[in-house]
């Protein structure tokens, strides 16, 4: 009597059920994304619409230097500069020139930063946006010139620079080339700060490397998005080097805060809000003279 029920349950489950093609396409590719936090699945349209922050675990998705631009600045206030500079392969590091094209093709961008100029709520500044996607954001010579640049041109026009930082750290591919880029970007910002202009720094995920200890770490104000990964040594060399274990928050944006390295995390939805009222209390203001 008990085999006859298990018979009548699984009479029609005899082989199992393979999707066809037409079946397999009947969603369509990229609908859904996969949190790399907490691995749930989202709609990419709903994720989109919360600026790429998980609605579960709030991890702070990347984003493409392009990306920043459209939920940063005022629409079409943005002029993109440098972009005919191009990488060279000083040292003939085996394929680095193809994967530079490769990754040009794939961003749009010549190297792993976008500078330019543009408003945010009709205030005139200076932007640099990493983009990890680019050969992981890596700062290579003319990642290096190109935010030097900017600087200058920020200088020049007595405005405020604020830069997005998402990097790997230098390129080892351009060996010292890239470290040099380290005291040029950090003496550039040097001057504009003696003309008492402004500097913001926005390290977003993930910051490290030689960029961390350059030009991500001295500005005026150090902002963060939420529990982004920022540090110079990765967390096992450290912990081999000083002998102990570290916390769990270690190199995050929660625990730099906490120890006086960065002036405040700011939700990536109140970051232009929070940015547009400091650019506003460090306008600078015509001097009357009596």
């Amino acid at each position: 009597m008990v085999r006859d029920l298990f018979r009548k349950n699984n009479k029609n489950k005899k082989y199992a059920t393979i999707p066809t093609e037409k079946a397999k396409n009947d969603v369509p590719e990229g609908i859904m994304m996969k949190c790399p936090e907490c691995r749930k699945n989202v709609f990419t349209k709903d994720l989109m619409k919360n600026l790429k922050v998980c609605p579960s675990c709030d991890h702070h998705m990347k984003m493409t230097a392009y990306e920043r631009v459209e939920i940063f600045l005022d629409e079409n206030t943005f002029e993109s500069m440098d972009d005919h500079l191009q990488t060279d392969n000083p040292l003939n590091f085996p394929s680095y020139s193809e994967k530079i094209k490769s990754d040009a093709k794939k961003t749009g961008l010549n190297e792993a930063v976008l500078t330019g100029t543009g408003e945010i709520d009709e205030q005139k500044v200076v932007v640099a946006i990493m983009d990890s996607h680019f050969r992981m954001g890596s700062m290579g010579s003319v990642v290096g010139e190109k935010i030097t640049r900017a600087v200058e041109k920020a200088t020049e026009l007595q405005v405020p620079f604020i830069i997005f930082t998402a990097s790997g750290g230098a390129r080892m591919q351009e060996g010292v080339l890239s470290l040099m880029q380290m005291a040029k970007t950090s003496v550039a910002l040097r001057r504009h700060s003696d003309n008492g202009l402004l500097y913001i720094s926005i390290l977003t995920h993930p910051t490290t490397g030689g960029v961390s200890a350059s030009f991500a770490s001295v500005g005026d104000i150090n902002l963060a998005e939420p529990k982004a990964l920022i540090g110079f040594a990765g967390r096992r060399v450290i912990e081999q080097t000083v002998r102990e274990k570290l916390p769990k928050d270690f190199q995050t944006a929660e625990f730099l805060l906490d120890h006086g390295q960065l002036d405040a995390v700011i939700e990536r939805k109140d970051m232009k809000e929070t940015v547009s009222s400091l650019v506003k209390m460090h306008e600078r203001k015509e001097v009357t003279t009596w």
